[in-house]
C-alpha cells in the first residue's frame, strides 16, 4: 500500500474527511471483507470503492448498468490523472482486445464493464488473467427481480465469484428495500459482509406535490426566479420537446434531452447544462444519473413516477451542494388515470403471456419440440396486426419472455420512422394540389399525429397503412417522395426486432415454469405504483418520513420544510394582517385574479390565499363571474 486513504481522499479529491460510512466501508475492503452500501443518492458511493483500489496494488473491476453514468465516472477518473477504461457498446473486437491488454500490461486502475460484457469468454479469460484488487457492483439492486430496475444480465455479475474467489465485493444502491438488499447478499455471493446503511434522508431537499389543473402555469412560476440549475422530468419524448419549447418562450434557459437524440446532442445538450449555459433540463428519467453537479437547486417531476425508488433516486439528484433545494411533484386527477391506465392495463397476465408465445411460435411456424437456438427478424407490427394482439401487452410479453430466458431480444433493430413537416399548413395544401393521389395518407397522418408540424414525430407505418386503406410499401413510397420534395423530415431504420428462440417449443409447459414468478412480479408492480399515489395523497405525515418509511426508516423525524410540514404551521397574525391590507389596496384599483396577485405580490403565495380565505370569509371581498376579486 502506498498511500493512506487519508492521503489519498486529500490529494486526489480534495475532502479533509471522509462524509457518511465512506470510511467504514473503505477499512473493510482493505481488510478484504465484502460489503454492501446502501447510501444516499449524492452520499459519495464511489469513493467507497475507487479510494481502496488506488491504495492497493492492480485494478479495479466496476460494474455498471448505464454508458452514460459509466463514462462519467471514467472521464471523471481521468481528469484526475487516473488510468481508467471503459468497454461499452459499439467497441470492434480488435479493439476491445487492445484495451484488455493495456489493463494487463498498462498499469490501469479501473476497468469499467456493462454486466452484459461478462457472458463474454474473451472478457471472463482476460480477468482470470488480471491482478483484480476489488470489484465494485454499483446500482446493485438491479440484481434483485423484486427491485425497481430489475435487469436479468446482473445476475451474471454473480460469475466474477468463481472468476475470482479471492477478490473483496463492494455492492453500492440508493434504492433498495430490505428485501432487495437481502436479494443482493444472496445473488451476489457476499462472504459475511459488513452492511453500511446510511440514512437516506435528504435534509436540505423540500419535497412537494402541487395538484395543478394548469401545470404549465404552475411549472412556470417554478422556474421564474430560479438561480442555479433544475430538471424536469417527463415520461415521453415529445413531451420533453414541447415543454422546453414552452420555457424558452417564456424566457428561460431551457432545453431538452431524451433516447432519441444523437450521441453528439446529448453531449452537447448535457455541457451546456454542466456549465450553466443551460439552467433547465427538460428530460426523459435516465437523465442525470452518475452525473455529480451539485448545484441543481430544483427537480420537477411534471408526470407521477411509476414508483417512489425512481422518484426518490430522481428527486435526489437536487441538493448535492447541501444547500437548500426542492423536489416538487406537479400531478391532477387526469395524470392520475393516465398512470394507471399506462402502467397497470398494460400488464401481461399469465394467459395472455402463453396466447403471446404460441403466436410468436406460429409466426415462425416453428413445430412443437424445436425451434432452439434459432433467429429471426419480426417485424413487431405486422406480428400484432396478423393476431389482433395489443401492441403494449405484447411487447411487454416479449420483454417478460426475455427476462427468463425464453428468447433473446434484441431492440436495436426496432423500427423508429420520425417525421416532421417542415412546411406551412398553406404551402402543404397548395402541394397537395396538385399531388392528389396522395391526399388521403397525408391526411390519415395529420388526423393521426398531434404536433407533426412541431416535432419530429414517431409514426407507426402499419397503423397508417390500414388507416388509409393502402399497403404499406405504399406509405414508406410516399414519405420518401414528401421528403424528396422538400415537405417532411423523414429518417426511417429497420423495422424489425431480432428474436433468438433459447428453448425448444413446449408452449403452455414452457411458461409455466416462471408463471408463479411473473405473477408475483406484476403484484409487486401494482404495490410499487399503489405506493407511490398513496404518496400524493398523504398530506397528513411530512413527505421526508413517508420516504424514509417506505425505505425501512421508521424513527425519522418530521422535516419542517416539505408542503406537509409547512401547512401544519399557523400565518404570522401581523403578516397575514399586513397581506390583506395590501390586497384591498391592490383591488381597489383593479380585480385580480389569484394568480395575478401571487405574481404581483411580494409574499408567499400561502400567505396570500390565507388572506384572500379570511376576507371572502369576513365578507370583504367576492370572486366575480371573470374569477376575479373584487371589493364588496
Amino acid at each position: 500500500m502506498n498511500r493512506s486513504p487519508k492521503e489519498i481522499l486529500q490529494n486526489i479529491w480534495g475532502f479533509r474527511e471522509f462524509k457518511g460510512s465512506q470510511e467504514k466501508a473503505v477499512t473493510a475492503l482493505l481488510e478484504k471483507r465484502d460489503v454492501l452500501a446502501l447510501m444516499p443518492t449524492g452520499g459519495g458511493k464511489s469513493l467507497c470503492f475507487q479510494i481502496p483500489a488506488l491504495a492497493m496494488e492492480g485494478i479495479c473491476i466496476v460494474i455498471s448498468p448505464l454508458v452514460a453514468l459509466i463514462q462519467d465516472q471514467v472521464d471523471t477518473l481521468k481528469k484526475h490523472g487516473i488510468k481508467a477504461i471503459a468497454l461499452t457498446g459499439g467497441i470492434s473486437f480488435e479493439e476491445v482486445n487492445d484495451l484488455l491488454d493495456n489493463c494487463l500490461y498498462g498499469n490501469y486502475k479501473f476497468l469499467y464493464l456493462s454486466p452484459e460484457r461478462l457472458q463474454q469468454e474473451l472478457i471472463q479469460d482476460r480477468l482470470r488473467q488480471m491482478k483484480v484488487n476489488l470489484i465494485a457492483i454499483d446500482e446493485a439492486h438491479c440484481i434483485s427481480q423484486w427491485g425497481h430496475d430489475f435487469r436479468p444480465a446482473y445476475l451474471d455479475c454473480s460469475k466474477l465469484r468463481e472468476l475470482l474467489p479471492e477478490v473483496p465485493f463492494i455492492a453500492l444502491t440508493a434504492t433498495a428495500t430490505e428485501h432487495v438488499a437481502q436479494d443482493i447478499v444472496v445473488n451476489l455471493k457476499l462472504i459475511d459482509p459488513l452492511i453500511i446503511k446510511d440514512s437516506y434522508a435528504r435534509k436540505n431537499i423540500a419535497f412537494e406535490v402541487y395538484w395543478e389543473e394548469d401545470k404549465q402555469y404552475r411549472l412556470k412560476l417554478l422556474c421564474a426566479d430560479l438561480k442555479k440549475s433544475a430538471i424536469v422530468y417527463v415520461r415521453t419524448r415529445r413531451l420533453a420537446q414541447s415543454l422546453a419549447q414552452f420555457l424558452k418562450s417564456q424566457g428561460a434557459a431551457a432545453s431538452y434531452y431524451h433516447g432519441g437524440l444523437s450521441n453528439t446532442e446529448k453531449k452537447d445538450r448535457l455541457n451546456l447544462w454542466l456549465e450553466n449555459k443551460v439552467k433547465i433540463m427538460v428530460a426523459t428519467n435516465a437523465f442525470g444519473m452518475g452525473i455529480d453537479k451539485p448545484d441543481v437547486a430544483l427537480v420537477v417531476h411534471y408526470q407521477i413516477p411509476e414508483c417512489l425508488e425512481n422518484y426518490f433516486q430522481e428527486a435526489g439528484r437536487a441538493g448535492r451542494d447541501d444547500a437548500a433545494a426542492r423536489a416538487i411533484i406537479l400531478t391532477n386527477k387526469n395524470d392520475e388515470i393516465q398512470l394507471k391506465n399506462q402502467f397497470l392495463s398494460v400488464l401481461p397476465d399469465t394467459a395472455f403471456l402463453k396466447l403471446a408465445y404460441n403466436k410468436l411460435n406460429n409466426y415462425f411456424q416453428i413445430p412443437f419440440g424445436e425451434g432452439s437456438h434459432e433467429t429471426f427478424y419480426l417485424n413487431f407490427n405486422e406480428f400484432c396486426e396478423v393476431y389482433k394482439l395489443n401492441s403494449f401487452l405484447a411487447y411487454n410479453a416479449l420483454l417478460i419472455l426475455d427476462q427468463n430466458s425464453v428468447i433473446a431480444l434484441s431492440e436495436s433493430f426496432s423500427r423508429k420512422i420520425t417525421v416532421r413537416f417542415i412546411i406551412t399548413n398553406e404551402q402543404l395544401f397548395t402541394y397537395l394540389d396538385s399531388h392528389p393521389e396522395i391526399m388521403p395518407m397525408v391526411q390519415t397522418l395529420l388526423r393521426t399525429y398531434g404536433g407533426i408540424f412541431e416535432y419530429d414525430t414517431k409514426i407507426n407505418s402499419l397503423l397508417i397503412a390500414k388507416k388509409a386503406m393502402v399497403a404499406e410499401t405504399e406509405v414508406l413510397h410516399t414519405l420518401e417522395i414528401l421528403q424528396k420534395d422538400g415537405i417532411i423530415a423523414y429518417q426511417a431504420k429497420n423495422n424489425d426486432l431480432m428474436i433468438t428462440f433459447l428453448v425448444p417449443r413446449e408452449d403452455e409447459r414452457t411458461i409455466n415454469v416462471f408463471a408463479k414468478i411473473v405473477k408475483e412480479r406484476q403484484q409487486l408492480k401494482i404495490r410499487k405504483l399503489e405506493s407511490m399515489i398513496g404518496y400524493l395523497h398523504n398530506n397528513r405525515m411530512c413527505r421526508n418520513r413517508q420516504l424514509m418509511a417506505y425505505f425501512g426508516e421508521k424513527d425519522s423525524l418530521d422535516c419542517g420544510i416539505c408542503d406537509v410540514c409547512r401547512s401544519k404551521t399557523t400565518p404570522d397574525p401581523d403578516v397575514l394582517k399586513t397581506t390583506t391590507r395590501h390586497i384591498l389596496e391592490i383591488l381597489n384599483q383593479n380585480n385580480r385574479t389569484s394568480r395575478q396577485l401571487i405574481r404581483e405580490m411580494a409574499y408567499g403565495e400561502k400567505i396570500i390565499l390565507s388572506a384572500l380565505q379570511e376576507l371572502l370569509e369576513d365578507g370583504k371581498i367576492h370572486i366575480n363571474t371573470k374569477n376575479e376579486y373584487q371589493i364588496g
